[in-house]
């Protein structure tokens, strides 16, 4: 979404679009830097629904509320470049569990770093205080969404630090 029109106000939404965005860049650089190629902002965020362990394609797509055609289409590309692997449900021949691989796992983890050098920036923007209330207004705003975090899960993402 590109910056707003001299002279036009954005709406609130509109705001929340184009931070959201800016930060794309940014992640794709710090992929490079990492030698994580072949992986973009949008398919990356999938990732994030596979921390808590081994999952169905379709529970991704539940869990990032997106459709079920375009996790297929990430999940296929993030396999192919081996961030993350699919094999047979032990429970349901029929079904594929996705799970993450260790580049998949490095992956996340340059995300968590760039996220947190990003939260520091505003910070020292912002302040502690202004950073802690544009928190608990869009932790307030996402709860009324129908949706309890950028993955679904309510994971602060802290565990990837672990992997």
């Amino acid at each position: 979404m590109p910056p707003p029109a001299a002279g036009v106000t954005p709406t609130v939404p509109a705001l929340v679009q184009i931070l959201s965005t800016s930060a794309g860049p940014r992640l794709t650089r710090a992929f490079a830097d990492a030698g994580l190629d072949n992986l973009r902002p949008g398919q990356a965020l999938a990732l994030t629904a596979l921390v808590g362990g081994p999952v169905h394609a379709s529970d991704i797509a539940g869990r990032l509320g997106i459709s079920r055609q375009a996790v297929a289409q990430a999940v296929a590309a993030l396999d192919r470049h081996g961030y993350l692997t699919r094999s047979t449900d032990p429970g349901d021949a029929r079904a594929k569990l996705v799970t993450l691989t260790d580049r998949g796992w490095a992956a996340l983890r340059v995300m968590r770093s760039s996220a947190l050098a990003l939260e520091q920036q505003w910070r020292s923007l912002l302040g502690d205080e202004r950073l802690a209330d544009f928190a608990d207004t869009l932790t307030t705003l996402i709860s009324h969404s129908g949706r309890s975090g950028s993955d679904g899960s309510g994971s602060d993402g802290s565990e990837i630090q672990d992997q």
